[in-house]
């Protein structure tokens, strides 16, 4: 077994290397941002359908696919030859889709509510695969070849207090250290694990899980780990867990923020579908952070500024564009809140209609509900569309109602968009 040393060595330079390379190893890219900067992908969309590269099937789940060092990996459920409920762990070569491996687990969901699959994207740093299923299945993988180090059944472990969606935020590598909402009782909200042995190191906050995943932000010279949980958005010393700061957001019915908090310079902003959006600005000298404003409408029809349920909103400037409750677009005032403009032609109207939206320099790339990719760009102008092709086609075990959804996040690396539905796995060149 390598020391330490060696294994952070290694581990910085297969870092290092999937960063150059423009991989997407982690949920919402390399920084968990939903950045690129790739001038060479095509400016126009053909009409039709996009010509895919090849598609793979997979069942059912909500995870979006992650891409490292050649490997997709992605997460699903179903039923093994007994019966039995099982989440599995799939990883697949990037350009031929060929299996490379794949490892299933009994996975029994209880009374976990929209049970079509696993929610978090599997997570990939150096030679390691992290996942974890909706039901607290935590598992550190060889990302080569699929062989399990480590794994933590996380709801019987820490008795979890599990949300009524299960677990669903991905797990953050901060060193040598995973970096997971697990849900527990008592102190146990967020745990962090030893990468190389699954030991337990730290955990924080006696306070119920929410669904957002955990980023990290640089404060006062030092990384900060920053957590939306289901009642605070706080500021973690990611070596010990020690809470810097926090500044509360109580759920007015039930804790719903899912979208992953976003960040430009000082300032931080969630949005909730029922509890609207809150800006924080953090301080860049001291480890203190406060609300600078929090706007709510009165329920999820009648809302303020953004009502954010599984798209994530995005900074740009002075403003603020996000996909409120029923698929309205909008541009907020970064300083009030205020809204600018609403739009909505991305995506049909319906309650939780989401846009998944990828910024690549100063254009949009956003894969809607319906599995439509369009390429636009969002300024205080307005939405201004420049084509728009069909990417899959909306299956019904994420959401039985109307005709079905794309929910699942897409990856794009390497010139080339994955993405899933209920029902398969697809690659597609987004190069001219």
């Amino acid at each position: 077994m390598f020391g330490n040393v060696a294994r952070t060595f290694i581990a910085c330079i297969v870092v290092t290397a999937t960063a150059v390379a423009d991989d997407w190893p982690q949920w919402r890219g390399i920084d968990r941002d939903g950045r690129i900067d790739e001038p060479g992908l095509m400016q126009a969309l053909p009409d039709g359908h996009l010509p895919r590269k090849w598609t793979v099937e997979i069942g059912a789940g909500y995870s979006g696919p992650t891409v490292a060092n050649g490997r997709v990996y992605v997460t699903d459920r179903g039923l093994d030859q007994d019966d039995t409920e099982i989440e599995r762990v799939l990883c697949f070569d990037a350009e031929t889709g060929q299996e490379v491996w794949k490892h299933s687990y009994p996975a029994v969901y209880g009374d976990i509510g929209y049970r079509a699959g696993p929610r978090a994207s599997v997570t990939i740093h150096g030679d390691s695969a992290i996942s974890v299923g909706a039901a607290g299945q935590l598992i550190c993988f060889a990302a080569s070849d699929g062989t399990i180090r480590w794994q933590h059944d996380l709801r019987k472990a820490y008795d979890a207090r599990m949300p009524i969606w299960g677990i669903t935020a991905a797990p953050l590598v901060y060193k040598d250290l995973v970096i997971q909402v697990v849900a527990g009782a008592g102190d146990a909200c967020v745990v962090a694990f030893d990468l190389w042995t699954g030991k337990e190191s730290w955990r924080s906050i006696d306070e119920p899980a929410g669904y957002s995943s955990p980023i990290l932000i640089r404060q006062a010279g030092q990384d900060v780990a920053v957590v939306w949980t289901g009642a605070s958005i706080s500021g973690l010393d990611p070596k010990s867990g020690r809470v810097h700061w926090r500044v509360e957001m109580l759920p007015r019915n039930m804790p719903i923020g899912v979208p992953t908090p976003v960040v430009a310079d000082d300032l931080l902003f969630v949005s909730s579908f029922y509890d609207g959006s809150m800006l924080i600005r953090f301080s860049k000298d001291e480890l203190t952070a406060q609300k600078v404003w929090h706007r709510a409408g009165t329920d999820e029809i009648n809302t303020d500024a953004l009502h954010c349920m599984i798209s994530n909103p995005l900074i740009k400037g002075d403003h603020i564009y996000g996909t409120d409750s029923y698929g309205q677009l909008r541009c907020l005032d970064i300083a009030t809140g205020d809204r600018v403009w609403e739009d909505t032609t991305a995506v049909p109207k319906a309650r939780w209609a989401t846009i998944h939206t990828i910024r690549d320099g100063d254009r949009e790339i956003m894969q809607n509900d319906q599995g439509e990719l369009i390429f636009a760009t969002l300024s205080p102008a307005g939405y201004q569309e420049h084509s728009r092709t069909k990417l899959l086609a909306p299956t019904r075990k994420q959401l039985p109602k109307r005709g079905g959804v794309t929910w699942s996040h897409p990856a794009i690396a390497n010139g080339h968009i994955y993405a899933r539905n209920d029902n398969e796995l697809m690659c597609a060149s987004l190069l001219p």
